[in-house]
């Protein structure tokens, strides 16, 4: 048998052996293009959010006159309102009238009631008749010690001159020899003795009259002042019944019968319904620019009515300037005291300024983000603008703009992550 032919042997063909510079470079190329890509990834922008452009308020740049303007809201208030209050405490007995009646002046408003004041009046009255009386009996008595004196001062003078008379007779005796030297002395001494009792009792009349003058005096300075007093009391209770001081239009009368009210207690308020003027609140914001003597509209709803301001608040409340315009004599029919109204105060005219509708949150001198339109108007981007003077509807560009570009002035923080924003 013939032996097997021996199987062919399998080598395998030698290869050669990748190099490892080239896989270097094949890892740091695909490096830079997923570098390259991420790059190109990043600078992509994400889609502007749609927005509808019917919701949106816009307006153009323009160029021109600028009128400055403050608005606020406001009240007719009288310029001349008279309040009536009590002079002394009392209870409402009567009430003839009520608010919106017209007065003339001495009208009685009201009548109170009070036992205590007619006591106290009626009291005056008798202490001042007392007094009158006591003027009466001080002048009889003092007539009466002035008469008293008088009398005994004429009988010492005739006792004086007596004495003296006798006293010169009874010297001449006494030299004759006729009487002695002790009687004659004695005579001189009772003449010398009388005289001076005459010089006392002319001073005590002097004295007496003189008191007698003060004392009555003293008594009608006292009845002066009862006077007073009863005039007083007589005006507190003449005061009970509450009359209005001039004519015009009871405003309010804020009181029911049997009310008790003390002293200085408002009774009433009269006022002239045809002198009116506008309080005005402007917006503190807004009010730093006002002054007296400005031009000012009221829109009092039946029309409008010119005016100028005659008072500026120095102090602002709850965030509001209250500024008083005064207002001519004949307003339209249905103003009457206390009728809302909207007043605006032109504060200056600009000749030649860049300005803009007054976007929502704009502040004056202050800087704004806003929406500007693309000329094709399909988008709008975010640009900063630089404000100068304001008015109510309009606001001065100082930069960030210019004249014909148009951009939105409504309230666009639900858009404050983006940059620009399509429009549909």
């Amino acid at each position: 048998m013939a032996e097997p032919q021996r199987a062919a042997s399998i080598v395998d063909i030698p290869r050669k052996p990748r190099s490892k510079k080239m896989r270097w470079i094949a890892a740091a190329g695909g490096i830079v293009i997923a570098a390259v890509v991420t790059v190109a990834l990043s600078r992509l922008r994400a889609a502007a959010p749609l927005v509808d452009r019917a919701s949106l308020w816009t307006d153009t740049v323009k160029r021109g006159p600028m009128l400055r303007e403050v608005k606020g809201p406001g009240t007719l208030v009288p310029e001349q309102i008279r309040l009536i209050t009590a002079d002394t405490a009392g209870r409402v007995e009567r009430i003839p009238l009520r608010p919106g009646a017209l007065v003339e002046a001495g009208t009685i408003l009201l009548e109170l009631s009070n036992p205590d004041v007619m006591l106290q009046a009626l009291d005056a009255e008798r202490q001042l008749a007392q007094a009158k009386a006591d003027l009466i009996n001080m002048r009889a008595n003092t007539n009466g010690n002035e008469l008293s004196t008088e009398s005994g001062l004429a009988t010492l003078e005739a006792q004086a001159a007596d004495a003296e008379r006798r006293a010169k007779a009874d010297q001449q005796l006494a030299k004759d020899g006729v009487i002695s030297g002790v009687e004659a002395r004695q005579q001189i001494e009772k003449a010398t003795e009388l005289s001076r009792r005459l010089l006392l009792e002319k001073r005590r009349l002097g004295v007496v009259s003189g008191s007698g003058k003060e004392v009555v005096a003293a008594q009608e300075a006292q009845i002066e002042r009862l006077k007073a007093v009863v005039a007083f009391r007589r005006k507190q209770v003449d005061s009970m019944k509450v009359r209005s001081i001039e004519r015009g239009v009871l405003s309010e009368l804020p009181l029911e019968l049997g009310q008790w009210v003390t002293p200085g207690a408002l009774l009433a308020k009269v006022v002239q319904p045809e002198r009116l003027k506008a309080v005005l609140r402007i917006p503190e914001t807004q009010a730093r620019d006002l002054a007296l003597g400005l031009p000012g509209s009221i829109d009092t709803r039946n029309g409008i009515v010119q005016g100028k301001v005659a008072r500026i608040s120095p102090s602002a409340n709850q965030g509001s300037v209250e500024v008083d315009v005064s207002l001519p004599g004949e307003l339209p029919r249905g103003a009457r005291p206390d009728l809302t109204v909207e007043g605006t105060i032109q504060i200056e005219k600009l000749a030649d300024v860049l300005y803009v509708g007054r976007p929502a949150g704009a502040q004056p001198e202050g800087q704004i983000e806003l929406f500007k339109l693309t000329k094709d108007g399909e988008e709008a981007h975010r640009v900063k603008v630089k404000l100068g003077r304001s008015s109510v509807a309009t606001v001065e560009v100082v930069e960030g703009l210019s004249e014909g570009d148009a951009v939105v002035l409504s309230d666009m923080s639900a858009w404050d992550q983006t940059d620009r924003v399509r429009l549909k």
